[in-house]
């Protein structure tokens, strides 16, 4: 018999309470969590998840306390000219919304752009070997969940909203910038930044956020998730959900989505 989120929920917080508990049956019940109750069973977690958080839980943190934005922002140039290459074929990038369905309620044109490498465990081969330098780098950052460059059309913006899931943060590496800086922005939880090229920003997308590109060029930054530091029980509660979320049935249709688009866009190019 199939068990109610809820149930999979408080089944799953019990045991972690129980010592000598297999923590087998705490990722089952996760897992069970995850894919029938969605958004509403991981939001349950959240308010204990964060208590245990090793960093702060603040709308933007220190990028410092990951080394590998070091790694990133070093190969900054090499990551933009492979995006640069991909641009020749901007019309032909696949909208956000058309690889993640949930993105439609705040982008439904064909001004946010995307190309797609990674996320929770699914892994866009053809991408990895058209930005062989990108994928590299990537490589060497560990707890990554999701991986793409995000770009935005002159004009875009996306209006105030929040992340799925408070599990991981969110970071930007920024790419191809306009100038004045200040045309194009980004607003978490009441407090403003702008991109810089070259430049990292780390924040928690758990807090309402929106963006702009005031300008009249194109902004593009390389857009990650990564794994919240956590200690204790709570860090084996997040490992656990993060790989439940991968058999979820958003993860299964983005990814159907993503190959197909694959296909339409191999198709172009032999024509």
């Amino acid at each position: 018999m199939t068990k109610t989120w809820q149930v999979a929920l408080q089944e799953a917080r019990d045991n972690l309470r129980s010592a000598g508990t297999d923590l087998k049956e705490v990722r089952e019940d996760l897992r069970e969590a995850a894919l029938n109750g969605g958004e509403a069973a991981i939001f349950g977690l959240e308010g204990w998840l964060l208590k245990s958080s090793i960093v702060p839980t603040t709308p933007f943190m220190d990028p410092e306390i990951f080394p590998w934005t070091k790694t990133l922002e070093d190969g900054w140039k090499d990551m933009r000219a492979e995006l640069d290459e991909l641009l020749g074929r901007r019309d032909d990038l696949p909208n956000f919304q058309d690889i993640s369905r949930d993105v439609a309620s705040i982008s439904d044109d064909d001004q946010w752009k995307t190309v797609f490498f990674m996320g929770y465990g699914y892994r866009s081969a053809a991408n990895w070997e058209r930005c062989p330098k990108t994928a590299a780098l990537l490589e060497q950052v560990p707890g990554m969940t999701t991986a793409f460059f995000s770009i935005l059309s002159p004009g875009k913006h996306l209006p105030p909203h929040r992340g799925p899931y408070r599990g991981v943060l969110r970071y930007h590496l920024g790419l191809r910038i306009p100038e004045p800086k200040e045309l194009c922005g980004i607003e978490v939880g009441g407090e403003t930044r702008h991109w810089e090229e070259g430049k990292s920003l780390l924040f928690d997308d758990g807090y309402q956020h929106s963006a702009w590109n005031d300008s009249t060029e194109l902004r593009a930054v390389l857009f990650l998730d990564v794994v919240r530091p956590m200690s204790g029980a709570a860090k084996v509660t997040n490992d656990a959900l993060l790989k439940a979320i991968a058999y979820s049935p958003f993860l299964r249709d983005a990814k159907k989505r993503h190959e197909a688009w694959e296909r339409r866009f191999e198709g172009s190019i032999r024509q």
